[in-house]
């Protein structure tokens, strides 16, 4: 049914169409008991257990839960995730329970309390909790925890893109050679990296690779989509599309050549598709929707190919978010749609809420009140059900924040402004501080509401913290939101807030 929902070109770059190995992973697999070992592949946090002492499961989840309070945190600790944390399945605790634990244990790190470090584990989705050791993946193919990424430095705002940001041929040669050769760590550093950069031999070959033999090409797509996430998070994605453009590139050329064993293949192919959505998502955050369109529609032939339904829904949720900024409403409900039907069988309800939550973006540019109302109070009921197991990792974005923010974004398209101001509002409250372009994204949505409904002067407060803001982060889809906040206030210039705001956006746009 689905694949007739939405007319999206079936383009896939694969030369070798695979069937999925034989067995499933379980969507809602049951968590072991406090006690129960670590699973295969795990090993068990025995530091985490030595903190809890002699207090039993749900005594030390007692206490986590009111060190939450103290904090202002909410957090739903009990036995069963104390047990989960030790058996080893919980490799790094969402963001919520590290502040919880920090608090805790003031000068322990999370590497101190048993955890890996969270840029090797961002990026990780359902099916691959313990999934592809089964299926036979290497030692060597795993994911190396503790490489780290270069973290670039602070941008600053530039809409302009010229053709000096796309990688050359030897660029792509070099992000070729680090997929290769180079490891998982040096073809994120290099597809990260400044363009200048690139010129110094970044990808140098690791002692003894054998050429053909390539055992950590798909742990190297998948630390490069992990890198890409955290740095979008906090950067925005104007300064990394075109390097990861590159690194997609590669990636195809990897497919291409194909893979000696079908678990290695399979998972090459699904974390290419995972690639091909970040990729989309980059050109799409930076303005250029057309550029995003094809990437996605990539994704989604990689996923029917692969018969990957958590890709093909990441997919379908992505197109519908493009489809409603790129003003094409019904094609953002049928994605949505699309995405629901997919997700179905996959066991997460907050996976169901995003989608549901995009179905209603859709109908809200439609002007259909009732249909949006009727998505939005399925999205809330959905993430009130709470995370599961089966959540894929790339949503950590997706919480009470962003709910509030989509909500937000569909009421000002209602022309309900009072009631989108009150729901941006939130968003910005709620959003965690890692997130730092949402906090840019949501702050420029509480100013748009706030001009839409006449608050002229706490629209123009806002609208100079997402300026302040935009020293931190690139993103050309802020920007276009705080340049349309700047047509409603032009004619309130007389308001010395305003005339400010006004000022200081001229004065950012004024080329250096």
């Amino acid at each position: 049914m689905a694949d007739h929902v939405l007319d999206i070109p079936f383009v896939c770059k694969t030369s070798r169409i695979f069937h999925r190995a034989a067995g499933t992973v379980p969507a809602m697999a049951s968590s072991p008991s406090p006690s129960a070992p670590a699973g295969p592949g795990r090993q068990p946090n025995l530091a985490f257990r030595r903190l809890r002492g002699r207090l039993s499961p749900g005594e030390f989840a007692a206490a986590v839960r009111r060190a939450a309070r103290e904090i202002g945190e909410n957090v739903s600790c009990d036995a069963r995730y104390v047990g989960r944390v030790e058996a080893g399945e919980i490799r790094c605790p969402n963001y919520a329970y590290e502040r919880v634990f920090l608090h805790m244990y003031p000068g322990y790190s999370l590497t101190d309390l048993g955890f890996e470090p969270r840029q090797a584990v961002r990026g990780r989705t359902a099916r691959g909790r313990g999934a592809y050791d089964a299926a036979g993946t290497t030692a060597d193919a795993r994911i190396r925890p503790g490489s780290t990424l270069p973290e670039p430095p602070c941008p600053t705002r530039d809409p302009g893109h010229g053709p000096s940001d796309r990688p050359t041929d030897e660029e792509n040669d070099v992000l070729r050679r680090a997929f290769m050769t180079g490891g998982p760590a040096a073809v994120a550093a290099v597809c990260l990296e400044s363009p200048e950069s690139l010129a110094r031999p970044a990808a140098a070959e690791a002692p003894g690779a054998a050429r053909g033999g390539r055992p950590g090409e798909a742990a190297a797509v998948e630390e490069t989509v992990r890198g890409i996430r955290l740095l979008d998070d906090r950067y925005g994605a104007d300064g990394l599309y075109h390097r990861a453009d590159g690194a997609l590139r590669a990636a195809y050329d990897l497919l291409d050549a194909g893979a000696r064993r079908q678990p290695a293949a399979d998972r090459l192919h699904v974390w290419t598709g995972e690639l091909a959505l970040s990729v989309g998502w980059l050109a799409h955050d930076s303005g250029r929707l057309a550029e995003a369109r094809p990437h996605y529609a990539e994704a989604l032939a990689v996923a029917r190919v692969a018969g990957d339904s958590a890709l093909e829904a990441h997919a379908f949720c992505n197109t519908s978010f493009l489809a409603r900024d790129a003003g094409r409403p019904r094609e953002a409900v049928r994605a949505a749609q699309a995405g629901q039907h997919i997700a179905r069988h996959l066991g997460s309800a907050r996976l169901l809420s995003l989608l549901a939550a995009r179905e209603a973006g859709g109908w809200a540019l439609l002007a259909d009140r009732t249909a949006c109302e009727e998505s939005l109070g399925r999205a809330r009921t959905l993430f009130e059900h709470g995370p599961r197991d089966a959540d894929p990792e790339w949503m950590t974005f997706y919480g009470e924040a962003e709910l509030n923010g989509l909500e937000a974004q569909c009421r000002a398209a209602l022309g309900d402004w009072g009631h989108a101001a009150r729901r941006a509002r939130r968003a910005v409250a709620l959003q965690d501080p890692h997130f730092t372009r949402n906090t840019a994204l949501f702050t420029a949505e509480l100013a748009d509401d706030l001009a839409g409904g006449g608050e002229v002067e706490e629209a123009a407060g806002a609208a100079g913290r997402v300026l302040d803001l935009l020293g931190q982060v690139r993103s050309s889809r802020v920007g276009g939101m705080l340049d349309g906040t700047a047509r409603r206030l032009r004619h309130h210039r007389g308001v010395p807030a305003v005339a400010d705001f006004l000022d200081r956006l001229a004065e950012e746009a004024r080329p250096a």
